[in-house]
């Protein structure tokens, strides 16, 4: 199917940055946009062809989205897979599919297919709610300490907890979780892996991620990774074994802890474009973005090689301010060789919110962190 300036539709499940930066290379190529978010404001509204608020939870909101689509993909896993399959049934074309989806939605269902798949992973235990977690606390089949996850609806470090005592169990949510064995992890790395609908495969350099310490999220993205030859090839060969075993199209962010012996573990995926990609749109020949539109139109996947070394910064709003948003001192940063701002277009800001993000390019990796933590310290993410 022929989709440069044609009839041909295109529909984003979310409308936030990820669509945003999605919608770039579709603006470039003319491809025909449509995009389904809950927010009259989302990111995404003025650089799609039609733009619809609803809920993408909601299965005859997401069924009537995207019957009239040749292509539906999404910018947010936690959609409704129950209509993707209807759709997918009618001939919709949908990447990722539901079934990949419904995999990965619940992380416990997650790690559990890693197991099954023979894929290196953290040892866990899944639990009901949080009086089964305690029996097992109890009956000593969980000890202290452990990360709590949230089987459901966790994101941005939303629904992860270090449980070190009882004191910390009190304070969790009851819900269904699960229990992960603490990993002793020197770095926390990240693969991207594209796959089109042919079955063409690349894989993105591998990435090193930095996290706050107190918001569990990425802070710093620094590419390539400060590793061994050795143990990138090792975390790209996992990468495109999770890849092979989902059998996705479109991008996969594959996050991997390496311990000090040299072992390297999956912690979880995203069948979208992530986070721990955002450099790409400086760094690469094609971007994370460009390659999930390529991919998912079954288009050639471009070059993933790297043309210079960077980091990326991620913009959060600051600790104490909920409100209009005010963004300080950019004009400042801009005069810094190599450092890019995109600015998400979200209105209110709120602590630890994503707001943004800077790529620093510089020959030097060495150089372009240090740019990066000035840049970090120098641009407030505030209220008015």
């Amino acid at each position: 199917m022929q989709y440069f300036s044609s009839p041909a539709k295109l529909g984003i499940l979310g409308g936030g940055q990820l669509g945003k930066m999605l919608l770039y290379t579709t603006r470039k190529w003319d491809v025909c946009t449509h995009v389904l978010d809950p927010s009259a404001s989302a990111p995404s509204r003025l650089a799609c062809d039609h733009f619809v608020q609803g809920d993408f939870n909601d299965y005859q909101t997401v069924y009537d989205f995207g019957k009239q689509l040749d292509v539906l993909t999404i910018e947010i896993e936690h959609v409704n897979t129950e209509a993707l399959r209807q759709l997918e049934k009618e001939g919709v074309q949908t990447y990722p599919s539901a079934a990949t989806l419904e995999l990965i939605q619940n992380k416990g269902v997650q790690k559990d297919f890693y197991q099954h798949n023979h894929i290196p992973t953290a040892k866990h235990q899944r639990f009901e709610n949080r009086a089964v977690l305690q029996q097992a606390i109890d009956s000593k089949k969980l000890d202290f300490p452990f990360v709590w996850k949230a089987a459901l609806m966790g994101y941005d470090g939303n629904g992860v907890s270090i449980i070190r005592a009882q004191e910390d169990v009190d304070q969790l949510p009851d819900q269904e979780c699960l229990a992960e064995f603490l990993v002793p992890f020197t770095h926390e790395l990240a693969v991207t892996v594209a796959r089109n609908a042919s079955g063409e495969t690349v894989t993105y350099p591998v990435v090193e991620m930095e996290f706050h310490p107190e918001a569990n999220q990425v802070e710093y993205v620094l590419c390539p990774a400060r590793v061994s030859d050795q143990i990138k090839e090792k975390a790209t060969q996992i990468a495109l074994q999770v890849s092979k075993a989902l059998n996705h199209v479109g991008l996969l962010a594959v996050e991997l802890f390496l311990t000090e012996d040299g072992d390297v573990f999956v912690n979880e995926v995203a069948p979208r474009p992530h986070n721990s990609g955002h450099h790409t749109i400086e760094t690469a020949y094609t971007d994370q973005f460009e390659q999930h539109i390529r991919a998912i139109l079954d288009l050639p996947l471009g070059s993933t090689n790297a043309i210079v070394a960077g980091v990326m910064v991620n913009l959060v709003g600051a600790e104490g301010h909920t409100g209009a948003v005010h963004y300080g001192n950019i004009e400042a940063a801009l005069k810094i060789e190599g450092v890019t701002p995109h600015i998400y277009g979200k209105k209110e800001t709120r602590p630890f919110r994503k707001m943004g993000h800077v790529t620093i390019v510089d020959p030097d990796l060495g150089r372009a962190r240090e740019k990066a933590e000035h840049v970090k310290k120098m641009i407030t993410v505030i209220t008015k």
